[in-house]
């Protein structure tokens, strides 16, 4: 017998006729570039302010330490993805802050609402108000309001175009950019992720080097590298970022980094390096704070194409941050790094709005990250074990 299918709302169909017709739709033409010139292309007045994510050994060395970095502890905390889901990691931080045991990070990274939160981790408790009025005051709520599928259609996101820009420009002032480039002159490091959507690979941006170059176009790179990295595909715009390969300027299209990795940990070549070819400092840790749920659970979804569609995305997503911290783990354990991990349980509250971004959901996940952070009980030191694995084992 058949199970009888539930309605297709007229909202539903406006909203599967709309990206069906994404690529049937004409677009302001590009700038043409090669691939060589993909690979060799730099910043304007910025030199190595980024790589790829799949660089060599050497390169991502370079980039994530500083001279001397062996020398003293080092703490490095990943941030991942998660829309509104966000408000969790600034209620870590917050409540990790008021605990008293919160270190001085030597490595910052982050991905989608990671890299937004990323610059106000980096510069520290100072900054935690700025991360309780964006994920509470219901700012970040207004990025989601009058959702526009003609929009969609022509390239500028669900909820249209600049929003997401205009909320990252209120908070990177000049001031901001001026703390990052002084953190950075003491070796401290501050990256973020991007996708870059012509060359199919993730893109790491090292932001203090960005905030020191005194470069013009500094601010204005900061402020659209950080939205690049939370502009997920079809509900905030993509951005064209500028760059130039011996001299041939043109336009790299970048999207939420979290497209390829949901949190940038360890890069792949350096993991696949395995032990031994990593010189950790005398005492480094490693702390990865997860802006969603890694655990599968079990949910009813509905048999309409576009809840089928979401949950695949979010399930894709869940299986590479599983991926990623098991990877993470390992090679923590091989060169005797402390791992350190938190993320939203399955007690937390749940929210059917559009990435989260609903105020009251996000003022209790900021609540119960900062209570578990204030009590001590936000991080574990092991990757919990899929539940199919975990009765596996216990009926051994």
């Amino acid at each position: 017998m058949t199970s009888p299918r539930r309605p297709v709302t007229p909202s539903k169909v406006l909203m599967l006729t709309a990206t069906l017709a994404l690529g049937a739709c004409a677009s302001v033409p590009r700038q043409p570039y090669t691939a060589a010139e993909a690979q060799a292309a730099e910043v304007a007045g910025i030199p190595n302010a980024r790589a790829f994510a799949d660089a060599s050994v050497a390169t991502l060395t370079a980039m994530m330490a500083a001279p001397g970095a062996r020398a003293r502890p080092f703490a490095y905390l990943a941030l991942s993805g998660g829309g509104g889901d966000g408000a969790y990691g600034a209620g870590v931080l917050k409540g990790w802050s008021e605990a008293g045991t919160r270190p001085e990070f030597s490595l910052v990274s982050g991905v989608s609402t990671g890299a937004l939160t990323a610059p106000f981790a980096f510069l520290g408790p100072a900054y935690d108000p700025v991360l309780e009025e964006i994920y509470t005051s219901g700012v970040a709520s207004t990025l989601v309001k009058d959702p526009n599928l003609v929009n969609v259609v022509f390239g500028s996101g669900l909820f249209g175009d600049g929003r997401l820009r205009d909320l990252v420009g209120r908070y990177v002032t000049p001031d901001l950019l001026a703390a990052v480039a002084a953190e950075h002159a003491k070796g401290r490091r501050l990256l973020v992720v991007t996708t870059n959507l012509d060359s199919k690979r993730a893109m790491i941006w090292n932001m203090g080097v960005i905030a020191a170059s005194g470069a013009p176009n500094a601010a204005a790179l900061f402020r659209d590298v950080l939205t690049a990295s939370a502009s997920v595909p079809a509900v905030f715009p993509a951005q064209l970022l500028d760059v130039e390969a011996a001299g041939h300027g043109f336009q790299e299209l970048h999207v939420d980094g979290s497209v390829v990795t949901p949190v940038f940990t360890v890069p792949q070549a350096v993991i696949a390096n395995g032990r031994g070819h990593v010189s950790a400092p005398t005492k480094a840790d490693i702390y990865v704070l997860m802006n969603g749920r890694i655990e599968p659970d079990f949910e009813l979804v509905p048999d309409d194409t576009l809840s089928i569609v979401k949950e695949t995305v979010a399930t894709g997503s869940q299986a590479r941050s599983r991926a990623s911290l098991a990877a993470t783990y390992a090679f923590a354990r091989a060169n005797r790094i402390g791992f350190h991990l938190t993320y939203i349980d399955g007690a937390a509250p749940r929210t059917t709005a559009a990435k989260g971004f609903d105020t009251a959901y996000m003022r209790s996940l900021h609540r119960i990250g900062y209570e578990k952070a204030r009590s001590g009980t936000a991080w574990q030191d092991t990757v919990p074990v899929a539940p199919i694995v975990a009765s596996t084992l216990a009926s051994r």
